[in-house]
């Protein structure tokens, strides 16, 4: 049986590559044949996702975190002359600081300084993975480092995210994950109010444009950033549609299903390709849990495997193998 593995990240747990090899690993005891396709959605694991399906090689460039801080981050750059650049490597809530976390003074201008970095070395396309950021400023920071820059050039930008939130939303829906209390959450609404009726293109109501702190509707008004699902871009980056050709069955995963993955997510991605084709084709979800409100959700798998390990993982892939 020929099976097409193709998970994302267990937040904080398990990287997707990794969540992938043990299901494979399962596979093959049961004597099934495995493709390993470790994919993402925009957020944590598309950069990695995107650097292997287009060859990209890893560049170090000195930028800076959203506080000003010094810091290394890396970005891949592939053949074609295609830029892979992750939001969450210099603004990231998670990217390596001394100062406190601020999220009023947050700035997106060290993922601006990978973009330029992009464009000095060549680069036609700069695909921007959108997650993980610390910041709202509305892409301010990053606009000014461009164009401290040098600009753009003829190279075009690519927002990949897994929301659809607006630019005036993003800080209500995403302010708190920022460690912004209510006060500050109205402060960081009124900033972006004022900020896009400055902007040459005003992104206020414009779906994406909300994606790391307004970062997308920021760079889509300064520079007609094309704003699109992480999801099918990787799907599409990956060559998902010419493996799916072959499978007999596919194999999804995440950290969690619940009543959100059917909302831009990886696995609904995957879902509508799955459906397209003309041949029936089960999909099996390996998670890491189960919300109570999946509902009817769960009717689109022909099986969910709850697995929290190594262990569990191959064993669910064991198991896939002998449906």
């Amino acid at each position: 049986m020929s099976i097409l593995v193709a998970p994302d990240s267990f937040k904080g747990t398990f990287t997707a590559a990794e969540v992938a090899s043990a299901i494979a690993a399962g596979i093959h005891d049961g004597g099934g044949s495995a493709t390993q396709l470790p994919v993402a959605d925009g957020g944590e694991g598309t950069f990695e996702a995107l650097c292997r399906s287009l060859r990209a090689s890893p560049v170090s460039v000195d930028v800076v975190n959203s506080w000003g801080e010094p810091l290394r981050a890396i970005l891949g750059m592939a053949p074609d002359g295609t830029a892979v650049v992750e939001v969450a490597q210099a603004s990231g809530i998670s990217a390596a600081r001394n100062s406190p976390q601020d999220s009023m003074s947050a700035s997106t201008y060290g993922t601006g300084l990978l973009i330029a970095a992009a464009v000095d070395l060549g680069a036609s396309s700069v695909l921007v993975a959108a997650g993980g950021s610390a910041t709202t400023d509305g892409g301010l920071g990053a606009v000014r480092a461009i164009k401290e820059n040098g600009g753009l050039g003829r190279a075009r930008i690519t927002v990949l995210s897994d929301v659809t939130t607006s630019f005036l939303d993003a800080p209500r829906i995403f302010g708190p994950q920022k460690g912004a209390d209510p006060a500050t959450v109205q402060l960081l609404e009124e900033r972006l109010r004022q900020l896009a009726t400055s902007l040459p293109r005003d992104p206020s109501n414009v779906p994406r444009t909300g994606a790391a702190g307004g970062l997308s509707g920021g760079l889509w008004a300064h520079f007609g950033a094309e704003l699109v699902s992480g999801a099918e871009a990787v799907l599409d980056a990956s060559g998902f549609d010419r493996l799916l050709e072959s499978a007999e069955a596919v194999v999804v995963g995440e950290g969690r299903l619940d009543s959100q993955t059917g909302e831009g997510k990886i696995i609904s991605a995957i879902l509508k390709r799955v459906r397209k084709s003309p041949r029936e084709i089960p999909v099996v979800a390996v998670v890491g849990c189960v919300a109570d409100d999946l509902g009817r959700y769960a009717e689109n798998f022909a099986s969910v495997l709850v697995a929290t390990d190594a262990e569990a993982m191959r064993a669910a892939g064991l198991a896939v193998a002998r449906l």
